[in-house]
């Protein structure tokens, strides 16, 4: 465990203690975040130290020094292997093409959840239904996107990710098929169910993929890449299906997507997982069929002293430097030598694979890794079962365990509101521009509305990368050095006022048959403010708890996904049709205003929540054991 240097500011305590260690007192403040009265153990959530040394400093007080970037100034995290198989050791041009790759895929998956908005009427026309009926397509199809994040995420961590991400668009591409020729209503919305199935990975693995293949500094702008692409399906997609279902009709739209996303999937991105729990022994790694690591069956522990001091340097370095590295784009030198770390008793020991192909790779000549894997190699689907010993519904436990920690139940909540908030306006969308007692638009001219949330969620997405990082530095630099993960939620309070006007602003305008610019003026506050949530949500979350951080994102996607987007569906176009725009969205508006007050505990109370969480060892047996 990480042993965390003293704060610059007389009388704060350390920031962590070792697991066993003997409990100490600490100050009741940090910021305004209440600290546990008494530490017994490390805090769960990340803590950035002032930087003490230079890695030049480093280097002449180590035998082994951690490996840096070109120019010294950022110790890489994760530490790469000396293996150019190793994904973080691939070149920038390879790990930037599969990431454009699989962008490209998340923006087509991301734009199926509002891809009938436009032609709701048309839908309601072709079964003859109404429009509140036609809503539950796009419900069921969240419960698809709600249940396949629950069984995609522990058949990536015992299968690898690239079998999943390949069948999936095989999947994707045969239920919209079944869309396009569904016979009924009750045909559709099982084909939908299937759909969403089918590109729940977009939401549940590219931020992990991301994390294998990228270092710390530089997976800030990724992520971004990620998210704005994700956004922006969500909100282009309408638009395009939009133009579609004007000239073709609605059954062309669903079929007319998720070929091209296939071939770069196949081509462009190979299996990321790399088991970085490696022994002085095994420095140089090998990855089976290009990507799964074992290891060995008989690797020593590291000792707490070794581990807290390689730990110790490798994460002495500030938020502000990370976040300048990331910008400037800066490369990984992997020639500077030095030890992987080992893993610190108590990791995730599910990190291991057959012992076939443990007895395969002892067997290696270990001078051949220096070798990299062809391209050839890299087109292999699958590469067999990367963890021999996890049992797969335990895995598939994980994200629903995690509920259980107050941290991840708020960051759920958010999330969920934030994102559900602009489901539930694109549910709305035929009903308030295509009706003739409101402003009777087209297809494609509702479509065209959708350009104001991409801007505003564009926006919102820029603004909150760069002032929640800015924020944090600040604090942490007036607290003497000291991150702490609730630092996060300080941006919580703009996210209320925007997505608090932008609603009720809607309902209002849309109500008393404004101008139509009016309410597509507050749909794109709603989205810059729920842009602005779920960053914040998301950064808080796996800033809590980076050790779950994969299954994290599970739990806010499913979530998001079950508990609001699917609920909502099933009576908010039947609400409005019953009471009226300005009622439903100011109420609305107030539900989102609650939820957000629960903010000012958490900030206060958050630490202590991390920390009892590791004090009790909540879930810990379950987490760890599968």
């Amino acid at each position: 465990m990480v042993q965390a240097e003293h704060s610059a500011e007389p009388g704060k305590a350390e920031e962590g203690c070792s697991m066993g260690s003997r409990a100490r007192t600490s100050s009741r403040w940090s910021f305004g975040v209440q600290n546990p009265k008494v530490i017994t153990t490390q805090v769960p959530g990340k803590s950035t130290a002032p930087r003490t040394k230079s890695p030049a400093a480093i280097n002449a007080t180590n035998k082994s020094a951690p490996k840096t970037t070109r120019n010294g100034s950022i110790i890489l995290d994760p530490q790469p292997s000396s293996s150019p198989n190793d994904p973080l050791n691939w070149p920038p041009w390879q790990r930037d093409l599969a990431l454009a790759s699989l962008s490209i895929y998340c923006m087509v998956g991301g734009g199926m959840t509002p891809l009938l908005a436009a032609g709701f009427t048309d839908i309601a026309a072709s079964y003859a239904i109404s429009v509140p009926q036609v809503a539950l397509a796009t419900g069921m199809f969240m419960l698809g996107l709600g249940v396949g994040c629950v069984l995609v995420s522990p058949t990536a961590i015992l299968y690898g990710k690239r079998p999943v991400y390949l069948a999936s668009t095989l999947v994707f591409a045969a239920a919209s098929v079944w869309c396009a020729l569904s016979p009924d209503f009750a045909s559709l919305l099982a084909a939908r169910i299937l759909q969403g199935v089918a590109v729940s990975p977009v939401e549940a693995l590219p931020s992990a993929t991301i994390a294998e293949i990228f270092f710390l500094h530089e997976r800030a702008f990724r992520i971004g890449v990620y998210a704005l692409m994700l956004l922006g399906g969500k909100n282009l997609g309408p638009l395009a299906s939009a133009a579609a279902i004007d000239r073709l009709g609605w059954r062309w739209v669903v079929v007319m997507v998720g070929g091209l996303c296939g071939v770069l999937l196949f081509l462009f991105v190979p299996e990321t997982f790399w088991d970085r729990a490696e022994t002085d022994e095994e420095k140089t790694a090998e990855v089976v069929g290009s990507d799964a690591v074992s290891r060995s069956s008989n690797s020593p522990t590291a000792t707490p002293q070794d581990d807290s001091k390689t730990s110790t340097e490798m994460r002495a370095i500030s938020q502000e430097e990370s976040a300048a590295e990331s910008r400037t784009g800066i490369q990984p030198d992997i020639n500077n030598s030095g030890p992987v770390p080992v893993a610190a008793k108590g990791t995730n020991s599910s990190l291991c694979i057959t012992n076939d192909i443990e007895r395969q790779r002892a067997t290696k000549d270990v001078n051949s890794i220096t070798v990299p894997f062809s391209f050839v190699s890299h087109l292999t689907p699958w590469h067999g079962r990367l963890r021999a010993s996890s049992k797969w519904h335990l895995v598939a436990l994980r994200p629903l365990i995690l509920l259980t920690y107050p941290s991840i139940l708020y960051s759920a909540a958010v999330y969920a509101c934030c994102m559900g908030w602009l489901v539930i306006l694109s549910e709305t969308m035929a009903l308030v521009y295509r009706t003739p007692s409101t402003y009777n638009f087209s297809a494609l001219s509702a479509g065209l509305v959708y350009l104001s949330p991409f801007i505003g969620g564009v926006l919102g997405t820029a603004v909150a990368g760069r002032a929640s990082d800015i924020m944090v530095q600040a604090m942490a630099r007036r607290n003497g050095g000291v991150f702490e993960p609730e630092f996060r939620l300080v941006m919580v309070a703009p996210v209320a006022l925007t997505t608090a006007i932008g609603l009720m602003g809607f309902g209002w305008s849309a109500q008393a048959h404004d101008a139509w610019i009016v309410p597509t003026i507050f749909f794109g506050v709603v989205s810059f403010g729920c842009a602005l949530g779920s960053t914040t949500a998301i950064t808080f979350c796996v800033d809590s708890y980076p050790q779950f951080a994969g299954e994290a994102l599970v739990t806010l996607n499913f979530s998001k996904n079950i508990f609001h987007g699917l609920v909502f569906s099933l009576f908010v176009t039947g609400w409005v049709e019953a009471d009226s725009f300005k009622s439903v969205f100011i109420w609305i508006g107030i539900i989102q205003l609650i939820l957000l007050v629960f903010t000012v505990p958490m900030y206060m109370y958050g630490k202590r929540a991390r920390h009892w969480t590791a004090e009790k060892g909540l879930c810990q047996s379950i987490l760890y054991s599968c």
